[in-house]
């Protein structure tokens, strides 16, 4: 079946004078001239992107999107205008997000996270409400397992999170080790699968491997800051997170199995290799 909104790899079913068409079930498509390869030659197959053109008739380019139905991507606003947002996705028609389909209103210049999805008449457009897009279950997860993260709210709890492209997850701010912005991934962890079916995650492995990975972290930084650094079992939270990645929990258990192997002594200034 013919994907709108992806690509398709379609028959050359003939070339013309303003380029070639493609067949599909929905009918030919045209791939217009400035896109056909040189040397395209009737029955091959060449692998297109498929859309609606301003007058919502189906044509095919090579050019690469930004995103296909069903990707979430960071893209920027080029235009706003009594519709909507229209943002640049690497094609000549720019993609529409309604003003039903925004969080709030979009700025031009500014980059959103957003969902590309087809609409009830079939046309491509984006949505900046990611959360609807998303399972509420962890169906195929489990805890512990490694997975791929997508910044996509910030607030007083912490992060919300896309979880490998399709569940919904919460970074809690305890839990969020370095600076990050919306449409930013990481790699992480599922830490807890709540009985609502909720997902929490962190970016830590735990456990005997995540203070292995924080002794490593440590000494490679106070190796690096010339075998000193002004922090201790008093500095704040967020500190200990943006220096070393973990938390202040186990920034003191770390320094005092150091300071017990006697590989760093601890003073009120700081700690300091022997």
């Amino acid at each position: 079946m013919l994907a709108i909104g992806k690509y398709n790899r379609l028959e050359v079913k003939k070339l013309s004078a303003i380029g070639a068409y493609l067949e599909s079930e929905l009918g030919d498509i045209l791939l217009p001239t400035k896109y056909v390869p040189e040397g395209l030659h009737h029955g091959e197959h060449l692998k297109v992107f498929v859309y609606l053109d301003s007058e919502d008739r189906l044509i095919a380019t090579t050019l690469e999107p930004k995103a296909q139905v069903g990707d979430f991507a960071l893209m920027e606003v080029k235009d706003v205008s009594p519709v909507g947002a229209f943002l640049e996705w690497g094609l000549e028609k720019d993609l529409l997000v309604p003003f039903s389909e925004q969080t709030r209103p979009m700025q031009k210049g500014e980059n959103y996270l957003v969902r590309v999805y087809l609409d009830r008449s079939e046309r491509i457009a984006a949505s900046a409400k990611i959360g609807k897009f998303l399972e509420k279950s962890a169906a195929g997860l489990k805890e512990g397992q490694e997975v791929g993260l997508t910044f996509y709210e910030f607030g007083d709890l912490g992060a919300k999170v896309i979880i490998n492209g399709r569940h919904d997850g919460l970074l809690f701010k305890t839990e969020l080790f370095g600076r990050y912005r919306v449409g930013d991934t990481a790699q992480g962890y599922v830490k807890k699968i709540r009985s609502d079916g909720k997902i929490d995650v962190t970016l830590r492995k735990g456990g005997k491997q995540d203070l292995s990975g924080g002794r490593e972290t440590l000494l490679r930084v106070l190796g690096e800051r010339g075998g000193f650094l002004p922090v201790g079992d008093k500095s704040a939270p967020e500190l200990i997170a943006e220096m070393f990645r973990m938390s202040k929990k186990n920034f003191k258990t770390v320094i005092g199995n150091l300071y017990r192997e006697g590989v760093i002594e601890i003073t009120k200034e700081g700690i300091r290799l022997r």
